[in-house]
């Protein structure tokens, strides 16, 4: 099965540190003023509490510790018997029009919150759907997959990216798309699956592989290419097709300005690049290119790995890229599906986490002759 994930949002700190840090400094601002009453007063810093308390919690909460600070700004002002004085009018006045603005700042970012939260489960939902479950084998070949989504533009709302990949068992053979859609968001979500419907129409009726890649040429001339914000000349697809034909120990692929796929052979990793580079999708009318068609050998225990740029581009705090050959060398020896958890884990490790970019990875493993039961 697939490996669907997305970042977990979670808060930092628990409600009760959050609660905690406005009450802290609530706390020690009154005993300070009280302690040095005659010598320093502090009270005026009481005005930083519900800004604290905004910026943590919500309006409900922020009130509340609003209320309470001002509460105990009154109480500590009569015990210092400065209750009326003009110094205690002007701090009472400062801490009420902080906790004002301190309470429309925090309305607006639960709201803004809120509506975060709704694109994102749009955004999710839309990418579950077009990334449907990839199953674990397929006639010869067992399968496996990630999918981890960046996080660096959680803000702005864009933590989807346009990924995708699909898994076919057809009457010519298994049939494999990973690609890559430019752009982030809800529109390269719409693209990707639109392309990926595409795939799946094309590859159980067109016999040679490149006539599938013509198809989605055409889709995306269609679905690309249509009137939107960016020019047409920026929106494409990066992509690589295979095709494993029943009973032949070989795969064919198409590049289409994708990163090279890896084999994994006896502890040894090997890239094929292609010959000619392609063009990505969605570009190769413009240059004029045709998909050509490359044959490696594909025996019983090779692996063959496919993914996107997120697993090939990430860098660490140092700015050195993930090496994902080495990782895969390294994991060789273990069950396919502990490797692409383990891929996916050193990936995570070498970011810290944090993702600049999408990254899907799929894995094939040849495990011998096909089931002539499945084939077809």
């Amino acid at each position: 099965m697939a490996e669907i994930r997305s970042p977990q949002h979670t808060d930092v700190l628990s409600p009760v540190a959050r609660w905690g840090a406005a009450l802290l400094l609530l706390a020690t601002v009154a005993l300070t003023d009280l302690v040095t009453s005659d010598r320093l007063h502090v009270l005026p810093v009481m005005a930083a509490v519900p800004v604290l308390a905004g910026a943590l919690n919500g309006v409900a909460v922020t009130s509340v510790l609003a209320g309470a600070a001002m509460a105990t700004t009154v109480l500590v002002q009569l015990v210092e018997g400065r209750w009326g004085t003009p110094g205690g009018d002007v701090t009472i006045l400062t801490l009420a029009v902080v906790s004002m603005a301190g309470l429309l700042a925090c309305s607006v970012r639960c709201r803004r919150e809120r509506q975060l939260r709704r694109a994102r489960s749009v955004a999710d939902a839309a990418r579950r759907a077009a990334l449907r479950p990839l199953p674990r084998r397929m006639g010869s070949v067992n399968l496996a997959a990630t999918y981890v989504p960046a996080v660096s533009d959680q803000r702005e709302g864009h933590s989807e990216g346009g990924d995708f990949y699909e898994a076919l068992h057809t009457p010519f053979g298994i049939r494999v798309l990973v690609g890559d859609i430019r752009g982030r968001g809800l529109s390269a979500v719409a693209a990707s699956a639109a392309l990926l419907g595409s795939f799946r129409e094309a590859a159980y009726e067109e016999r040679a592989l490149a006539d599938v890649c013509g198809r989605l040429e055409a889709s995306a001339a269609r679905q690309l290419h249509a009137p939107q914000e960016e020019p047409f000349s920026e929106r494409y697809a990066t992509a690589v097709l295979l095709e494993l034909p029943h009973g032949e120990p070989v795969v064919r692929m198409i590049h289409c300005g994708h990163p090279e796929p890896l084999t994994l052979r006896g502890g040894t990793v090997r890239v094929h690049a292609p010959t000619p580079p392609g063009a990505p999708i969605g570009l190769a009318h413009l240059v004029g290119a045709e998909p050509v068609t490359q044959t490696i050998a594909f025996r019983p225990g090779d692996r063959l790995l496919l993914y996107t740029n997120g697993f090939v581009e990430a860098r660490d705090r140092g700015g050195r890229y993930h090496d994902l050959g080495a990782h895969a060398r390294d994991r060789s020896a273990q069950s396919l599906q502990d490797m692409v958890r383990g891929l996916r884990g050193d990936l995570l490790r070498h970011t810290g986490g944090r993702l600049t970019d999408d990254a899907a990875l799929v894995v094939l493993e040849r495990c011998g002759r096909p089931d002539a039961a499945q084939r077809g």
